[in-house]
């Protein structure tokens, strides 16, 4: 099926929703749910698909040009598309690299425009947001470097008219620069205080993952952005209301992170303590698959 399906999307147009979001959705289940020993071919398959590669690149474009002066209250079949096209892209990224699969097309993606998204997000739906922070979570792990992605932007281009980077920590972040990783990181903290279930899991991950981006490029700024005030903030924020319980799994998630980067000013002795306190009176067995995996790093990275 991977192949007519394939066909008919590379036969489609973007505004074609009503076809290409289930067919999208179809090649996106396939990626993840066929067995280990499958999954490297239908990623052949969906890879030497030109055709079906040029659509996905129309469809991320048009993130940038789809904007109605006002989103619907529920997710628009034009958003939903968008969703699904960031989502398997996304997927794509993660298993040819993993693979080493041949690219037959690459894909082209402003990288000013996706962390724009994030930052200011312009009304966008939380879902469509996620599935950007899914695709920049993909990007930062292969450390910008995909085979199958062209990154362009402001700080991409190797023209002698772009201007310089204006530090050294912009020069060891590249593509990325120190202002663009703190209006990020601001914009995730504010994100997180939304406490929706879906955005909070999608942010901390991409938190998470960006530090370890920084880490690897500049300890010192990885642990500088690790150790801003304003996480204790967000920490008492997030066990502000209803639910006061450090085994919350976006909770427990950040206190992994700024363990693991020993950010005492954030995390003291106390906060471990109390946590682990909660964990000794809680009925383990009975706590949700995500707090008792997310309980298991913190544990681990204690």
């Amino acid at each position: 099926l991977l192949f007519p399906v394939c066909n008919l999307c590379g036969r489609c147009r973007p505004r074609d929703t009503d076809l290409l979001q289930p067919s999208l959705n179809f090649l996106y289940w396939n990626l993840h749910q066929t067995t280990p020993c499958s999954q490297q071919r239908a990623v052949a398959v969906l890879l030497s698909n030109v055709s079906l590669l040029e659509l996905l690149q129309k469809v991320l474009e048009c993130t940038w040009l789809w904007s109605p002066p006002s989103r619907p209250a529920c997710l628009s079949s034009e958003d939903a598309l968008l969703c699904s096209g960031w989502l398997l892209v996304a997927s794509l990224l993660l298993y040819q690299h993993r693979y080493n699969t041949e690219v037959h097309q690459t894909l082209s993606v402003d990288l000013t425009e996706v962390l724009n998204a994030v930052i200011f997000r312009n009304k966008k739906p939380i879902l469509l947001l996620v599935s950007i922070m899914q695709f920049l979570r993909a990007v930062l792990r292969q450390n910008f470097s995909s085979s199958l992605l062209v990154i362009v932007g402001q700080n991409t281009a190797s023209s002698a008219a772009q201007p310089q980077p204006s530090s050294l920590e912009d020069t060891a972040l590249h593509p990325l620069a120190m202002q663009q990783v703190f209006s990020l990181v601001v914009s995730l903290q504010n994100l997180l205080v939304h406490k929706d279930l879906l955005l909070s899991q999608a942010v901390v991950a991409c938190l998470e993952t960006l530090v370890e981006y920084l880490y690897v490029k500049n300890q010192d700024v990885a642990l500088h952005v690790a150790s801003q005030p304003w996480h204790r903030f967000l920490l008492f924020t997030l066990l502000s209301g209803g639910q006061k319980s450090f085994l919350q799994p976006e909770v427990l998630r950040l206190m992994t992170l700024f363990v693991k980067y020993q950010s005492s000013n954030i995390i003291s002795q106390k906060e471990i303590s109390q946590i682990i306190q909660e964990a000794a009176e809680a009925n383990v067995a009975e706590l949700p698959e995500a707090t008792s995996h997310a309980l298991h790093l913190f544990l681990s990275q204690v």
